[in-house]
């Protein structure tokens, strides 16, 4: 009894003797071409009009808006919809309503009363940034100390990630205990810790007195030095995690190879390791200045007084001048200005 092969024979086959067979690849492109059965097909009735027949749908999928999605599609949009719908809500709510309200204020005019605003079509706030160049120092100088606040971030962060990220499994997950463990604390009470440290009758200064260094305690509270220092301080970690993780996927083969081909660690690590971690580098660079470019309470507790940040006037603006629209137009130009650093982080990110 012969085997099925489960394969169908082709009307060419069964037509001629089994010497000239034809092979079945050829006769299932003669049935496609022709039809089943070897027979010829008819000719497309717009074939006669002289125009082109419809070409046939290869990838067999339904074209779009020709059809209706099925009950399973339907029920997997809707998954979708309900899985997103808490964070679109969550943004709706704290993110695109603020920034609306925001904006309503920007464009609303000083009133005496409470609130200090009126509602209206006006452009007085964003005119009043314009004309005067106190708010336009106040944006630069934040975002001067905010690029040297990252920039020492990240010639810090650079060498601790590295040692992390060489180090034994448990003496990591320790490191990283260690580089975290100043959030577990409050924030005013790290801030307080720095102007207990820096002030004149603090530990920094009877110190360098004991040690005969210096006659007189220095001045190093409220300086400019003591404001990058907290902010460094206070953003170290943001820089710091992104290079270490970097560093966890960075193949150590590549460094051995480079030592191996007679490469320096310097060299090494300027034409290996810091070309393969750049896009973490700046992805740490943007998470550290983002934030530090409206910092209020590290300027207000620990920088000099001349040093007027964004986050200060502000401040200033909405509760000592209760000048509200002028406050949220300048909050609205800072917000567009850090749009740029944002898109640039969620690209690094992306390719991180």
């Amino acid at each position: 009894m012969p085997r099925k092969t489960g394969r169908r024979r082709c009307a060419v086959q069964t037509s001629t003797s089994p010497g000239t067979r034809k092979p079945w690849w050829r006769c299932r492109h003669e049935r496609r071409r022709t039809g089943t059965g070897g027979t010829p097909r008819p000719p497309h009735p717009r074939a006669r009009s002289g125009r082109a027949p419809p070409s046939p749908n290869p990838s067999g999928q339904r074209p779009k808006g020709l059809w209706e999605p099925t009950p399973g599609e339907h029920r997997a949009v809707r998954g979708r919809l309900l899985l997103l719908a808490p964070a679109w809500g969550w943004l709706l709510l704290f993110v695109a309503a603020p920034a609306a309200i925001l904006a309503a204020i920007a464009l609303a005019e000083s009133d005496p009363g409470v609130p200090p605003f009126r509602l209206a079509l006006s452009a007085t706030g964003f005119a009043t940034l314009t004309e005067d160049t106190y708010y336009l120092d106040a944006l630069l100088t934040a975002l001067r100390v905010a690029a040297t606040t990252a920039a020492l971030c990240l010639l810090i962060a650079y060498p601790m990630a590295m040692g992390i990220a060489r180090a034994a499994p448990r003496r990591r997950v320790i490191l990283l205990a260690l580089l975290m463990l100043p959030f577990w604390t409050g924030f005013l009470l790290r801030v307080g810790a720095w102007i207990g440290l820096l002030r004149d009758e603090g530990w920094i200064n009877g110190m360098l007195q004991a040690a005969g260094l210096t006659d007189a305690p220095l001045t190093l509270l409220y300086t400019e030095g003591a404001m990058i220092a907290g902010m460094v301080h206070a953003y170290l970690p943001f820089a710091v995690l992104p290079l270490f993780a970097a560093f966890l996927r960075l193949d150590p083969s590549l460094g051995e190879a480079a030592a191996d081909l007679g490469a320096r660690p310097a060299i090494a690590f300027l034409t290996v390791t810091l070309p393969v971690t750049a896009p973490a580098a700046a992805a740490a660079f943007l998470l550290v200045f983002i934030p530090a470019a409206g910092e209020y309470v590290i300027p207000e507790l620990m920088g000099p007084p001349e040093a007027q940040l964004v986050g200060r006037v502000l401040w200033q603006e909405f509760f000592q001048n209760r000048d509200w629209p002028v406050a949220a137009a300048l909050a609205l130009a800072l917000l567009v200005l850090l749009l740029v650093p944002i898109r640039l982080f969620q690209r690094l990110e992306a390719r991180t």
